[in-house]
């Protein structure tokens, strides 16, 4: 997790606000810039900034609503949510390095545990499936027509239905996966780096039935979408439609070739 170094002057700032002695970076990502960090009394602690945007603008208000129970506990905030203070996950190992069949079932036990009641400020699913909808489309045109016409028309087709018949609503994480749940002290696992949506439960399987480092082959793909559902008392139907409009809409540029044949995998099972 980490984007390229923040300003000195933006880590000066955190350090004095919260007394915070700084460590080692975490190696780059996606999720935003993390360092290591020591609270004013020794215990250990992590210093993320956030780069804002659509999906990861109310990650401090997921944390604070889980409260730690099954994610990474947020010891402080910011007020826009640009920076947080977590703890520390030690020894932080990736759930994915624990095996398929083990990382599933921690997975499995996980889910419903951050299946916790909200509303706002977070965005809501139907929005979202509506959003992805608006640019699949052209932005399948855009990229060069990464991949086969009918996957798209699959993707609108499950987000325009599925968008407007959803059952209760519950927060979602929905970029839960093998590399976003680390080993820890407090729990043996515990989630990180959540998007955060409110919307039904079926949405919640996506990032885990496409999840390659937990295996990638037709029969893995459409064996997690089995489990899963079958375990959580889920919707098959609806799982698979969820899974294959999410995933299409972030693959859409065709930078994710893998998350491309899982969801040509789940339309023709």
């Amino acid at each position: 997790m980490g984007d390229p170094q923040p300003p000195l002057s933006r880590l000066d700032e955190l350090r004095a606000r919260w007394g915070l002695a700084l460590g080692e970076p975490y190696p780059p990502g996606a999720a935003g810039y993390a360092v290591r960090a020591k609270l004013p009394d020794g215990s250990p602690a992590v210093l993320k900034l956030i780069d804002l945007h659509r999906e990861s603008e109310h990650e401090a208000d997921a944390l604070a609503r889980w409260d730690g129970a099954g994610a990474v506990r947020l010891l402080d905030r910011t007020d826009d949510g640009s920076a947080v203070l977590i703890e520390r996950c030690e020894p932080g190992t990736p759930l994915s390095a624990a095996g398929p069949e083990n990382a599933l079932a921690v997975l499995t036990g996980l889910l419903p545990r951050l299946w916790v009641s909200a509303g706002p400020p977070f965005h809501s699913l139907a929005d979202e499936a509506g959003w992805w909808v608006s640019y699949l489309p052209d932005e399948w045109e855009a990229a060069g027509r990464p991949f086969e016409r009918r996957l798209v028309d699959a993707a609108v087709e499950a987000l325009t239905a599925l968008g407007a018949t959803q059952r209760e609503q519950v927060l979602l994480h929905q970029d839960l996966h093998g590399d976003n749940v680390l080993a820890a002290e407090r729990e043996p696992w515990l989630a990180i780096d959540p998007k955060p949506l409110v919307g039904e439960r079926e949405f919640a399987v996506a990032p885990i039935v496409r999840s390659h480092e937990l295996g990638h082959s037709r029969a893995a793909v459409v064996g997690r979408l089995d489990r899963l559902t079958s375990e959580l008392g889920l919707d098959r139907d609806r799982a698979r439609g969820w899974t294959i409009g999410q995933t299409v809409a972030w693959a859409v540029d065709g930078g994710m070739p893998e998350h491309v044949e899982a969801a040509r995998w789940l339309l023709d099972s």
